[in-house]
């Protein structure tokens, strides 16, 4: 899980960074920030802010996931939608016949937002384990590794939340939606 991870509240349009990642101004810094091309199929179909309600939706379905591997998988992707909405905000549809291979999301939000370079490689490395859980395999993962999937999923999604110039509140227990 990536550490030393501190908020800008000075500007919200950057991503948080560690310290030895240079940040990203944003507008708000003065720097024009350079939308990277990335392949139209690639690009989500949704907008920033659907993508971030599904990844905290996501959590809370995790969160309620009794199985170790489900839990795991649920709280994976909850983190993959909050990096298609940095993907959403930052990327532009790369020109047409211009062809690149498959890749995945965390490689694509490293060359979009190259300050998430240490939680594109965390969740990267965990995505075979979420496929595993996917299919059913037992065991694949612990109740600990799930534990620590869900809050570094959660942190993900705050530092991507901020990032964007979005804020989170939580619902309130008790209260109708």
């Amino acid at each position: 899980m990536p550490t030393n991870r501190s908020t800008h509240s000075s500007n919200v349009s950057r991503f948080p960074t560690a310290p030895a990642t240079p940040a990203v101004a944003g507008p708000a810094g003065g720097a024009s920030r350079q939308q990277l091309p990335v392949p139209a199929h690639a690009l989500p179909h949704r907008t920033p802010r659907e993508l971030l309600t599904l990844a905290r939706r996501g959590l809370e379905e995790a969160a309620e996931i009794r199985t170790d591997g489900m839990r795991y998988a649920t709280a994976h992707l909850a983190a993959l939608r909050a990096a298609a909405a940095v993907l959403a905000a930052r990327a532009v549809p790369a020109a047409p016949g211009r062809r690149s291979r498959v890749t995945s999301v965390w490689s694509l939000l490293v060359l979009v937002a190259p300050e998430l370079t240490e939680w594109a490689a965390y969740f990267a490395a965990g995505a075979s384990k979420r496929s595993a859980a996917e299919a059913g395999i037992p065991r694949v993962v612990t109740a600990r590794e799930a534990d620590d999937l869900m809050r570094s999923a959660e942190q993900f999604i705050a530092v991507v939340e901020v990032g964007l110039g979005f804020s989170y509140q939580p619902r309130l227990e008790g209260l109708a939606s």
